[in-house]
């Protein structure tokens, strides 16, 4: 019973500071639709659909950073600080020369990826300005995602926890005097919300690099990487392809639900604008436990206690389970009053409000998903989710998406039933998984 106690009490300890920090970035994004509203309902959908495209483009970092994580998180439980700063040096450099490469990509060919997904010209100019400087900056959040990954895995999430507060204010101010023109400065809209992300992305990279080599590795040396550590490499595309093919594709697959409602109105757009952050806000404990359960079974695992893995991650998931369900129910019962705060329109009130109601139901499966989905990859056992994900995401998220919200006339509130299917379908399968013990056959830090 003492060492249940203590194990409990690490992932406390683990997974406060990374809710905190969600929080506080789910806030980052919500600050700019919030403003924006205040600025014209076509900002938020223009800003909206770009950041869809942005965030699937990005996901591309994720094949080195998920392994980063759980690499980092096994080396920590295993002691074994020598192979740790060889991940951490690995994946900032792989993950640089992504970046670097997407800037370019987002700069040159952004307009093109916005035509794709069949974006309104009457929110094409104000789109592509908002790429333009966001994208162009894209090699910042991969510097900022890996840094951020490690100090989670080191217990030092409460570092990246300050970090987003102190953007925070930096971004609410930018957006304040950029947006609307305030102290003398033009008044940009789109573009000025846009230039303040980035000045705190910079920022945070700043801050975040000065911590990691002062905290985690501050021994850090070139000459550990003479010979270069290909198998280190080796091991982060291991675990970290299937899981980014995994997030790719359920990014992929919200880009083209996207192309969906752009077919159908700017009211659609927007409605599912608004309903997407709301629903973020619904899920953020659940997200934090499955990250801190997920970085704690990997500890766990590194320690040789895979049966306090098993454990301790079921009993997370009861947890989230019942912190979302009160969450998501009061979401739901006052969802007009929610949306009525972001837009006067009656239509995107009352179709937003009827999305919350459906959401309440999707809220339990995408926690069981989330806390399973890491979990495995935290063992080793990544490839069973991404096959599941593929079929589920693309029969029931997009191909019921488009019978029920474009085939049959029922609009966003289709796609939403079609999304509340897909998470709960693949949360069955994947709990039945964790169950089979079947991931206890590996072992990545022999």
């Amino acid at each position: 019973m003492e060492e249940r106690r203590k194990i409990r009490k690490r992932l406390i300890n683990i997974t406060v500071p990374i809710f905190i920090e969600g929080l506080l970035f789910m806030l980052l994004g919500m600050t700019d639709t919030v403003m924006l509203s205040r600025y014209s309902d076509n900002a938020v959908a223009s800003v909206g659909v770009v950041n869809q495209v942005f965030n699937m483009v990005i996901l591309i970092f994720s094949v080195t950073t998920l392994g980063t994580s759980v690499l980092c998180s096994q080396y920590t439980g295993a002691g074994n600080s020598n192979k740790m700063t060889q991940v951490v040096g690995v994946s900032l450099i792989f993950n640089l020369v992504l970046g670097l490469a997407t800037s370019l990509f987002l700069i040159f060919g952004g307009e093109i990826l916005l035509e794709l997904v069949k974006l309104d010209p009457e929110l094409m100019s104000d789109g592509i300005r908002y790429l333009e400087w966001v994208g162009g900056f894209a090699f910042l959040q991969s510097i900022s995602l890996t840094i951020s990954a490690i100090l989670r895995a080191t217990n030092r999430g409460k570092y990246s926890m300050m970090v987003t507060m102190v953007i925070n204010i930096v971004n609410i101010i930018g957006n304040y005097l950029l947006i609307f023109g305030h102290l003398g400065l033009p008044a940009m809209g789109v573009e000025g919300a846009a230039i303040a992300t980035t000045i705190s992305r910079l920022i945070a990279v700043v801050i975040l690099l000065y911590i990691l080599f002062k905290y985690v590795v501050p021994s850090f040396s070139f000459s550990q990487f003479k010979p270069f550590p290909f198998d280190e490499l080796k091991k982060l595309l291991h675990i970290g392809a299937p899981a980014a093919t995994e997030q790719i594709s359920y990014s992929t697959s919200q880009v083209v639900v996207t192309m969906f409602a752009n077919m159908m109105s700017i009211e659609a757009v927007t409605t599912r604008t608004y309903a997407t952050n709301i629903a973020m806000l619904t899920y953020l404990f659940a997200m934090a436990v499955a990250l801190g359960n997920s970085i704690l079974v990997g500890q766990l695992i590194g320690e040789k206690r895979k049966d306090d893995a098993y454990r301790v991650c079921l009993d997370s998931l009861k947890r989230a389970m019942i912190v979302t369900g009160i969450i998501a129910g009061i979401v739901a019962a006052s969802g007009t009053m929610i949306m009525g705060f972001l837009t006067e329109n009656p239509n995107i009130i009352a179709i937003g409000a009827t999305i919350l109601m459906i959401d309440f139901i999707l809220e339990f499966g995408r926690t069981i998903n989330m806390t399973m989905v890491f979990a495995l990859r935290s063992t080793g056992d990544a490839r069973f989710s991404v096959y599941l994900g593929l079929f589920s995401m693309w029969v029931f998220a997009v191909g019921l998406s488009y019978v029920l919200g474009v085939h049959w006339g029922y609009g966003v509130i289709g796609i939403w039933i079609a999304f509340t299917v897909d998470e709960c379908f693949r949360a069955v399968i994947l709990l039945r998984r964790w169950h089979s013990k079947k991931w206890m056959e590996r072992d990545l830090i022999k």
